[in-house]
């Protein structure tokens, strides 16, 4: 895949929002949402994957933020706002919301295999 402004926009933006956080192996965080990206196809998925966590959990980084740093489309600021569970709504609740958005159910499905591989919980490599 040919790297476009966007895609570099948000892999730098997706560095700096995750800038010392750690993953409960210990790695980087970083690694988890690059992994789900590199996981999924297209450009815009692979935008909104390195982006998933951001808004969730980086406090610096509201929606409108990231879609301004970024250039997102409608389309991506759709399926990243889906991505981010909000505090109070039901697990259950969430996944149906996202799973009726192409580009945020494959980011999401990428991000639960990443998730549920137990050996980058293990510290045992960085699958």
């Amino acid at each position: 895949m040919e790297y476009t402004e966007k895609t570099k926009k948000a892999m730098r933006l997706c560095l700096k929002a995750h800038e010392g956080q750690v993953d409960k192996g210990g790695f980087p965080y970083v690694f988890h949402p690059i992994h789900v990206a590199e996981s999924v196809t297209g450009e815009s998925c692979c935008v909104v994957g390195l982006l998933h966590d951001v808004v969730e959990d980086c406090p610096d980084y509201p929606l409108d933020k990231v879609v301004e740093i970024v250039g997102l489309n409608e389309e991506e600021k759709v399926a990243l706002n889906l991505l981010t569970h909000k505090e109070g709504v039901p697990y259950e609740e969430y996944c149906k919301a996202l799973s009726g958005n192409r580009i945020a159910r494959k980011v999401k499905i990428a991000d639960l295999r990443h998730n549920l591989d137990l050996r980058r919980m293990m510290g045992q490599g960085l699958p």
